[in-house]
């Protein structure tokens, strides 16, 4: 008799600096530099880039995956964003609008998002702290999308005239970071249940 696959779900504080994939690549570290202790038919799903920090998401269930990278299921993503300038409300809802954006070379016009600016937050400093000019301020926003495409966010702040410093996604549905409670480099192993609701709830 074949034995049944356990479905096994995880969620990773990915740090700044490595790829989300096992494998090295051009001298930049995958994720087996972090020592994880993942069963070998567990894969991140979708990526986050190099110079990204946070929440990703990792499985060996491929119904779970599809469902989650599936675009007409616009499951929310969030992300912890600082950018150079001081950005107003006024001047956020630029991303309620279609923007026109290039992915891969190619034009796209984004899915209408959300944005608001954090006051007051203090996070950890980035390890290396990001590239800095005295003269012109700081803040954090938090962007919410319903899509995922290549470097969006950063593309979309860009755009909006503030350039992203340093980005984090800090959930997925109703998986966050903050309930989550898990260090830069770590992980959480998730129920089926956790999963999946965060899939109905994203």
């Amino acid at each position: 008799m074949a034995r049944t696959m356990r479905h096994q779900y995880y969620a990773l504080n990915k740090p700044y600096g490595y790829l989300s994939q096992f494998s090295d690549e051009a001298r930049h570290p995958g994720l087996l530099k972090l020592e994880l202790g993942l069963p070998k038919d567990v894969y991140p799903i979708g990526r986050l880039d190099r110079d990204s920090e946070g929440l990703l998401l990792l499985t060996n269930d491929n119904r779970f995956k599809s469902d989650m990278l599936d675009p007409e299921g616009e499951h929310e993503r969030r992300y912890w964003v600082q950018v150079e300038g001081d950005p107003k409300e006024t001047d956020l809802r630029a991303f309620e609008r279609p923007m026109e954006i290039s992915i891969r070379k190619n034009d796209y016009t984004t899915r209408p998002a959300s944005a608001r600016v954090l006051e007051g937050l203090e996070l950890p400093d980035r390890n290396p702290p990001i590239r800095q000019r005295l003269s012109i301020p700081t803040a954090w926003i938090e962007v919410c999308l319903t899509e995922g495409k290549n470097r969006q966010v950063r593309k979309m702040t860009a755009h909006a005239g503030f350039p992203t410093l340093r980005l984090i996604r800090k959930g997925f549905g109703s998986l966050d970071l903050d309930t989550l409670a898990i260090e830069p480099g770590k992980i959480q192993e998730l129920t089926q249940e956790e999963a999946y609701q965060a899939l109905r709830n994203a």
